[in-house]
């Protein structure tokens, strides 16, 4: 006997349950129309993933649950399909006036109007960016269904990462997992992922079906490639990665185990999964939040000229606009170079001194500032004078401004509260200044949404790197060399490693000290910027939570 499956790898959208219902609804009439009897959505598709407090509205619940009925009666005439739902479920008790909530992580099985089956996940994640335990209650029993004389057993996400549910799960009787997910992208994920449910293939014995969730969700990106494993472990498909898609696969039980039939989609290299994700994170951002386009201040540096390449391939020029604010201290090539970089672009381009403001500012704290040298204070009204053109702009036009920032300066503060700051999504938030150089010669050398080849003039890469706050400066006036910084960055923010062990790994007292100590004395920047797109595994956003006030130094 063969069961057809399809995996609706689908871009859902948070809180929209009436449009997350639909997409659904469409998906599964399609693949019955294909023969496939079974069709498996990823976790909570019906609601979005994370819907964060939301979880904890009664309100919210029962939008969800109104949807998932939606969804089982438009189905009900299809015979012998089952299409699999995530949602939330539950309700709130109250002990000693006090709300308790009992709510759950489910999926349900709709067959012909009716649930015929239900999970609620029983691994509750609670680290990086995952915060499930303030949310749900863990279930307690596994859960199989039987489609076309074929036994499926429901896992979701968490529950595969370890034997014993998958275990329990093939005692119940299943011949093949199921497994509902909602990973967050980064750096090496996807290998990762596949090579853990490897080993519950090699666990239990049983075949494995992964449906993946795909989109941008504020500062998280699901990147889809869904798959599926033989009971050996061994590849039997991959759908692709960063786009809605449908993942078929025949399950044949002639033999023992089940043996799976699917495409294979290839992986692509980090620094091309890297520019999806990306590029997903702002078309999502935008489209999702309404903003009819972006707005960035094009300084003629490798930054801006970066997140400007990432927003064209995201929106496209049309919805696309730079604006250079030139100072008294940006160079003629500065100018050239962002004049050259849109119009490779083919974005509107606009030119906008911020002298005569600077001057009144001077002018204005003159008497304040009499017989006090020039310092950071003087860079900064210059940044802050560039955010508030900006963001006027942007309250004007609608356009979200697009803050430029990298990570190495967001840990360290080479940046400007309420300057180059101010914005409302940081695109490349995580993504480290050695990293920014090698996507932008990797977009020079590939053009994969079909915006133009060689975007970034090469003057941009190879000069050195300035904020032009002053005269002849660079950043390696204040800062160890990127490599250094990033290195350590690396491991003391991503991998929790202490001062003295980056020390002992061959790293300058002199270089670790200065590093660790902009780390800490920056948080209360960091809590002030816009949420950006995470794209390795500890980010500045959910999971990195560390006190503003402190006194702990090693």
């Amino acid at each position: 006997m063969t069961l057809e499956l399809s995996v609706a790898q689908l871009n859902f959208t948070v809180g929209d349950m009436t449009g997350n219902a639909h997409k659904i609804i469409e998906a599964a009439r399609r693949a019955y129309a294909r023969g496939v009897r079974l069709v498996i959505t990823p976790e909570l598709s019906i609601c979005g993933y994370a819907a964060e407090d939301l979880f904890l509205r009664s309100s919210f619940i029962t939008a969800c649950l109104q949807a998932v009925d939606e969804v089982k009666n438009a189905l009900a005439d299809l015979a012998g399909l089952h299409v699999v739902v995530g949602h939330p479920s539950g309700h709130d008790e109250r002990t000693r006036s006090v709300a308790v909530s009992l709510r759950f992580n489910m999926a349900s099985v709709l067959c012909e109007g009716r649930v015929v089956a239900t999970y609620a996940k029983r691994e509750l994640p609670n680290y990086q960016v995952f915060d499930e335990r303030r949310y749900f209650k863990p279930g307690t029993q596994p859960c199989v269904f039987e489609v076309e004389g074929i036994k499926v057993g429901l896992l979701i996400c968490e529950d595969a990462w370890f034997d014993q549910p998958a275990l329990q799960t093939k005692a119940a009787g299943a011949q093949l997992l199921a497994v509902m997910n909602a990973s967050p992208f980064h750096m090496g994920k996807a290998q990762e992922r596949e090579d853990t449910m490897r080993k519950r293939c090699l666990a239990t014995g049983l075949p494995l079906v992964y449906a993946h969730l795909v989109g941008g969700q504020d500062e998280v990106v699901f990147e889809g490639r869904s798959f599926a494993l033989q009971a050996d472990g061994q590849l039997a498909g991959r759908a692709n990665g960063f786009v809605e898609d449908e993942l078929l696969v025949s399950v044949s039980s002639q033999d023992h185990p089940c043996l799976l039939s699917s495409s294979v989609q290839t992986l692509h290299t980090e620094l091309a999964e890297v520019w999806d994700a990306l590029v997903l994170g702002v078309r999502d951002y935008l489209a999702k939040n309404r903003f009819p386009g972006a707005l960035i201040g094009l300084s003629g540096g490798i930054d801006s000229a970066l997140v400007l390449a990432i927003a064209v391939d995201a929106l496209g020029p049309e919805h696309v606009r730079c604006v250079m604010m030139p100072s008294p201290y940006t160079a003629d090539i500065s100018l050239t170079d962002a004049q050259e970089m849109a119009r490779r672009m083919g974005v509107r381009y606009d030119e906008k001194s911020i002298v005569p403001m600077f001057n009144a500012f001077l002018q204005t704290l003159e008497a304040d500032f009499q017989g006090l040298p020039l310092d950071a204070t003087e860079e900064n009204i210059q940044a802050r004078i560039r955010g508030t053109l900006l963001m006027a702009l942007s309250n004007k036009h609608g356009a979200i401004v697009l803050t430029t920032g990298n990570k190495s300066e967001m840990a360290t503060g080479y940046c400007t509260l309420y300057g180059d700051m101010a914005g409302g999504f940081a695109v490349i938030k995580d993504v480290a200044k050695t990293l920014v150089y090698q996507l932008a010669a990797w977009r020079n050398q590939h053009d994969p949404y079909g915006r133009g080849s060689s975007p970034i003039p090469e003057r941009i890469i190879t000069r050195p790197p300035s904020a032009e706050l002053r005269p002849d400066q660079t950043d390696q006036d204040s800062l160890p060399p990127y490599e250094v910084l990033d290195a350590i960055l690396s491991r003391y923010m991503e991998q929790d490693q202490s001062a003295q062990d980056i020390v002992d790994a061959g790293f300058a007292l002199a270089d670790v000290e200065k590093v660790t100590r902009l780390i800490r004395i920056n948080e209360y920047k960091r809590r002030q910027a816009p949420i950006g797109i995470r794209i390795t595994h500890r980010g500045f956003g959910k999971d990195w939570r560390y006190p503003i006030t402190s006194h702990f130094r090693s």
